[in-house]
């Protein structure tokens, strides 16, 4: 049995296209799906990067608040503190 050029069987008409027309349409959906996959391996790192950034920038923002509440813990007079606090409590009238 004689096979053709091809590669194809005997008796089965020729489509006309070459093997190289079908290739190239065979590989739009895999070029397309690979395209795909970047556009959103990139918009995942993007999303990891902003998300570190914030983590970063709410770290710095609890250090500047903790360290302001210890300079105000530092700063307190403690026996005018005491006075205020009394005069708080204590009823009007009462002495």
């Amino acid at each position: 049995m004689a096979s053709s050029s091809s590669g194809k069987a005997p008796g089965f008409p020729s489509s006309g296209l070459g093997d190289s027309d079908v290739v190239a349409v065979a590989e739009a959906p895999a070029m397309a799906m690979g395209s795909l996959y970047q556009a959103m391996a990139q918009a995942t790192g993007l999303l990891m990067q902003n998300a570190m950034n914030q983590q970063q920038q709410l770290s710095i923002l609890a250090q500047a608040a903790t360290t302001q509440g210890i300079m105000e813990i530092y700063s307190v007079d403690a026996a005018s503190d005491v006075n205020a606090f009394s005069a708080f409590v204590t009823p009007k009238g009462a002495k």
